[in-house]
């Protein structure tokens, strides 16, 4: 097991374990970067990110499916998502969420992509919601479900103020809402897996916490797999 992969895990799925959205209880356990082998045993209860990981890992022939290479394919997006076949990835999901209803998945065997992304707008129904009625919860849960970037403008204490794009919807498809600013954290209680933040970072968010700082390049490769991955989910974005 890849300890620098775990806690690359570990930075994404806090916040929705935090929520109660996934994985086992007591989310706190992900931020003890001493502990890689007990963030290992919880990421394999992540029943949505796991399967990604197990079949990225098994694409690419590596053993370990926290392998960093693995776990940055699957928040970020590298080039192990050129290696993958989109109608065996279905097929691995058929068996995983039998009985799940919602999204467009099952349809999507010639364009399925082991990045979260695709788990939010194709296997979670809120993207075809929108789509079909403009519900505005709907599009709240699309905009901090995902993997967004921002760059960060001030840090007090375990908060900091980063401006970003939200998604917006105008009446016929989603679109980038001009920046805005919200204040997030990426510490608690004195626990954070980043080393600190200054302003002028570019970071990744996922809903109301700062998982990393980024490089320009990896911004650029989460903001146009998602722009990709949506505009091939049925043209909800322009």
């Amino acid at each position: 097991m890849s300890a620098q992969g775990a806690l690359a895990f570990a930075r994404y799925a806090y916040p929705p374990n935090e929520l109660g959205y996934c994985g086992p209880a007591d989310a706190s356990a992900l931020l003890r970067a001493d502990a890689t082998a007990e963030i290992e045993r919880r990421a394999r209860r992540f029943e949505g990110a796991w399967c990604y990981l197990e079949f990225l890992a098994e694409s690419a022939g590596l053993p370990d499916p926290l392998d960093v290479r693995v776990v940055e394919a699957y928040w970020i997006g590298n080039d192990l998502l050129a290696q993958v076949n989109s109608a065996a990835l279905v097929d691995r999901l058929l068996d995983r969420f039998r009985g799940q209803s919602g999204g467009t998945w099952r349809e999507a065997a010639h364009r399925a992509l082991p990045h979260h992304t695709f788990q939010v707008f194709d296997v979670y129904p809120w993207a075809e919601l929108l789509r079909t009625g403009g519900n505005p919860t709907a599009l709240s849960v699309l905009d901090q479900c995902r993997i967004r970037t921002g760059v960060v403008r001030r840090v007090d204490g375990e908060t900091a103020t980063v401006e970003s794009r939200p998604l917006a919807w105008d009446g016929t498809a989603m679109v980038a809402g001009p920046p805005r600013q919200e204040v997030v954290r990426w510490s608690t209680g004195g626990r954070s897996l980043i080393g600190g933040l200054a302003p002028g970072d570019r970071v990744a968010l996922h809903w109301d916490w700062v998982c990393d700082v980024l490089t320009a390049e990896q911004c650029e490769r989460i903001e146009s797999i998602e722009a990709r991955r949506r505009e091939e989910a049925g043209g909800l974005v322009r």
